[in-house]
Parts: C-alpha cells; sequence; structure tokens
C-alpha cells in the first residue's frame, strides 16, 4: 500500500474520532449516570435512541410522502434539536426501585423544567411523569419517564414539541411507544395541570 494510502486514512480516522468526541459532547444526559450503570445491569433488555439534530435532518430526506400528515411531521422533525429515548425491560418485579425513578425525577427538577403530570397508581405501582422544559415562556422540551413493574420508558425530546405532536414521531425507529399519546390526551393533560393548580391556589388561601 502507498504511502498516500495510509496518510488518506489516517486523516479518516482522525476525522471520525473528533466527530465522535463532538457527538458526545452534544448529547444530553438523559440519566444520572451512575443510574443508568444500575438499570442496565438489572434489565434483560436495553434500548438506546439517540438522534441529534444532524441525525433527524437525515431522517427527513427518506420522508417522501406527501399527505399533510407527513408534512407536517417533517416540519416537526426540522425544529427539534433531539430525541432521546431509554427503555428497560425486566424478567422480573422489584428488579429496580421507587427511589431510582424518584434520583430520575429530581434529576430534572430544574428552574428550566416544570411538572405537568405526576401520576401514581397504588395497585399496580406504575407511575407516569411528564416535564415540560419553558424558556422564555416558550416550550422547548418534553421529557416523559413512565415505569411499569417490569419496564421503564423514559423520553426526552427537545425543541418546540407539543404533548399532542408525539403521535407523530412513533414512525421513527425506536419511537413506537410514541403512538400511544393521541391528540385525546392533551386535553386530559391540560385539565390534570388545572385541577393541580386550582389545589394549590386553595392551599395558598
Amino acid at each position: 500500500m502507498t504511502k498516500n494510502f495510509h496518510l488518506r486514512l489516517a486523516t479518516l480516522l482522525l476525522i471520525a474520532q473528533f466527530a465522535v468526541r463532538a457527538f458526545a459532547q452534544s448529547a444530553p444526559q438523559l440519566i444520572p449516570p451512575q443510574l443508568e450503570k444500575e438499570l442496565s445491569a438489572h434489565a434483560s433488555d436495553v434500548t438506546e435512541v439517540t438522534l441529534n439534530k444532524s441525525m433527524l435532518s437525515l431522517a427527513t430526506q427518506f420522508m417522501h410522502g406527501k399527505g399533510d400528515d407527513d408534512a407536517a411531521t417533517r416540519h416537526l422533525l426540522e425544529g427539534l434539536e433531539g430525541i432521546y429515548v431509554r427503555n428497560y425491560e425486566f424478567d422480573k418485579d422489584g428488579e429496580y426501585s421507587p427511589d431510582q425513578i424518584e434520583k430520575l425525577r429530581q434529576s430534572f427538577m430544574t428552574p428550566e423544567w416544570t411538572p405537568v403530570v405526576h401520576e401514581h397508581e397504588r395497585r399496580s405501582g406504575e407511575t407516569s411523569d411528564i416535564l415540560i422544559k419553558v424558556v422564555n415562556g416558550e416550550n422547548r422540551g418534553l421529557f416523559i419517564c413512565s415505569a411499569e413493574p417490569r419496564e421503564i420508558s423514559i423520553v426526552l425530546i427537545l425543541g418546540p414539541i407539543r404533548v399532542e405532536d408525539l403521535s407523530k414521531l412513533h414512525g421513527l425507529a425506536g419511537l413506537g411507544a410514541l403512538a400511544e399519546f393521541d391528540r385525546d390526551d392533551a386535553p386530559k393533560i391540560k385539565e390534570k395541570d388545572k385541577e393541580k393548580s386550582k389545589a394549590k391556589k386553595d392551599g395558598d388561601q
């Protein structure tokens, strides 16, 4: 092999190394590292989806549908900064603790994240959380955590996104679970938020 070939190969490897570093630095921390390690160690199946803005832009190039729904999905993706999903499945109950879910929730309890929904079913032990990221009065992100006895699903979407838009994304690889969030869910979530706000106001009086 020639010297020029080795030089080109070294250049390509160097570019790839910098690209990997840049990608790693741009990806947000979805789960605290220690917690992610603990969940992965006990899970029987782990699914990770990491789509930054560049990958989302690439995805829109493969969407050739001409219908209104396809156009709306492309428009939605073009405005997003990233979609990050982690799904953990367990073979039996008790493989993770409620404290671990609480640690995950607390990692997003910052001034820019506003809790919209927090549900806990005592009988099944299932919990659901939805938080919205608000920047300068605008919705710039959505965090969803759904925990069942044998499964944990975590979704982080950065950029302008509404809950009623989630069903438009389920066609992307790894995002099929978002299909359950249809347009009918939005009024319910808003109504829950109103009830929570009303309860807070009544308590302050």
